[in-house]
């Protein structure tokens, strides 16, 4: 999976993501599919959107906040090895994340979120803006880094906002070509 910044529409106004949301639950009602999240640099906020949408009871399945590397560890399954070799801020922690956060809630789809909202907690290669999500769906997995500091300076709750817009717009993409 490639998210390209450049290339699609990601917004910073919740409403609009709000309304990408419940076009995810329209989707998920109609196929009769269900979600699941595993958030780290959101904090909760894709769950938190998800669950405004009247009729998310029947499609969301559940949303961890996993912020710490422990609890990330203990509850859903990702190595210890994985997260000291490429830090808690890579694709293959996401998709460690993603893979748990499948396993421990039967979801259809699982989607995993981990980065650096900021103002601090860069590292080196690895800029404030740098959010790295995953997939986990049909017997497929996807994961990319987002790069929001490509976009200018961001502070953390306009990435936070981002990441759940870039999440929701791929929700629903996956969600449209599901057969």
């Amino acid at each position: 999976m490639h998210i390209d910044l450049d290339e699609i529409k990601i917004e910073e106004n919740l409403s609009e993501i709000y309304a990408m949301a419940e076009k995810s639950v329209g989707l998920m009602l109609y196929k009769n599919i269900r979600v699941s999240f595993a958030e780290s640099c959101t904090g909760g906020l894709l769950s938190e959107i998800i669950t405004s949408v009247p009729g998310a009871s029947s499609v969301f399945e559940a949303g961890f906040c996993t912020y710490s590397e422990r609890i990330k560890m203990k509850i859903l399954s990702v190595p210890e090895s994985v997260i000291s070799e490429t830090t808690v801020v890579s694709e293959e922690t996401a998709l460690h994340m993603a893979r748990g956060m499948k396993d421990v809630s039967s979801s259809d789809i699982a989607v995993s979120v981990t980065g650096i909202a900021g103002p601090s907690g860069a590292m080196e290669g690895k800029p404030v803006g740098t959010v790295c999500v995953a997939f986990c769906y049909g017997g497929k997995e996807e994961t990319t880094t987002l790069k929001f500091y490509k976009l200018g300076e961001r502070d953390r709750e306009t990435i936070r906002k981002l990441t759940a817009s870039a999440v929701y717009l791929h929700l629903n993409e996956i969600l449209t070509d599901w057969k």
